[in-house]
């Protein structure tokens, strides 16, 4: 029998937490993730079976929609990732694959990609040098790609100016989380 034990992206064993004054700065590693790409001709037979069984709007580009446990947001043209909560939902690709049959392609994405949350009153502030999103005109529901530190990011506004989600690829984690900390420790 193996002893395998799971760390998180930065290679530990808890969640890394960086507190600033007026910013929170945390890896959150309690999501499963899957992508859904419609394939060709049956775009609106994926929606609708999506929405039809997990209640779930995926949403237009540049949005994100969340309804009960599942959250998703654009990636590209009839892709999105879909996100639960990873205690609950540890098989979630193969959920999904059987609610949309063979309307999309669907891949486990869990082990690809890291999150931070970066919550508190300075965020706006961290993301003006960051990257160039401006996010003081955007909103609650946005999603956006991003380069951070040349790397390809999505990030997702959970709450106008205070709450904010950065995913990124996981391998490149390490250097995510210093592009987030320096830049903190620069305006802070």
């Amino acid at each position: 029998m193996h002893n395998l034990k799971a760390i998180t992206p930065l290679g530990g064993t808890s969640p890394k937490i960086d507190r600033f004054e007026g910013l929170v700065i945390s890896e959150n590693v309690d999501r499963a993730l899957t992508s859904v790409a419609a394939r060709q001709g049956r775009e609106a037979e994926c929606c609708s079976a999506v929405q039809a069984t997990l209640g779930l709007v995926l949403p237009k580009p540049g949005k994100w929609s969340a309804e009960g446990a599942y959250m998703a947001w654009w990636m590209g043209v009839d892709l999105w990732m879909i996100d639960a909560d990873h205690a609950d939902h540890e098989l979630l690709a193969a959920h999904v694959k059987t609610v949309v049959g063979v309307a999309a392609s669907v891949a486990e994405q869990t082990d690809g990609w890291c999150r931070f949350d970066v919550s508190g009153a300075r965020a706006m502030d961290v993301f003006e040098r960051l990257c160039n999103l401006n996010l003081r005109a955007g909103g609650t529901g946005d999603a956006h790609r991003a380069s951070i530190e040349h790397l390809g990011c999505f990030v997702l506004c959970l709450e106008a100016g205070v709450k904010y989600a950065v995913i990124g690829p996981r391998s490149s984690a390490g250097s995510l989380r210093h592009a987030l900390v320096t830049t903190a420790q620069s305006v802070i």
